[in-house]
């Protein structure tokens, strides 16, 4: 089992800039296998749509809307991802889910990124 916390959400101005974070915790086994890890978003009303992942050897994939602006990160020895988003705009306005695939998919909780005025 993989449990994973989000934070760094919250309100921000049009062309700002955010960073989440997600930790992952849970049985030892299921940490040292993780392999994949990243961040999905959605909007009430909408589906669920990838944002961006990462491997644990770095290989890296973003959604196209976001190539350029967002950049995700790992940290293996701490069992952390990290999303930094930049030139935010209101459309990505959503809850912002970590996942993990260890021996299932794991998801967390959400963190509500808004984009306003």
């Amino acid at each position: 089992q993989v449990q994973l916390v989000e934070s760094g959400g919250g309100l921000v101005q049009p062309g700002g800039s955010l960073r989440l974070s997600c930790a992952a915790s849970g049985s030892i086994f299921s940490i040292n296998v993780i392999n994949v890890m990243g961040w999905y978003r959605q909007v009430p009303g909408k589906e669920r749509e990838f944002v961006s992942s990462i491997t644990s050897g770095g290989s890296t994939n973003y959604a196209d809307s976001v190539k350029g602006r967002f950049t995700i990160s790992r940290d293996n020895a701490k069992n952390m991802v990290y999303l930094q988003m930049n030139s935010l705009n209101p459309e990505e306005t959503a809850v912002y889910y970590c996942y993990a695939v260890s021996c299932g998919t794991y998801w967390g909780q959400g963190t509500q990124v808004t984009i306003s005025s």
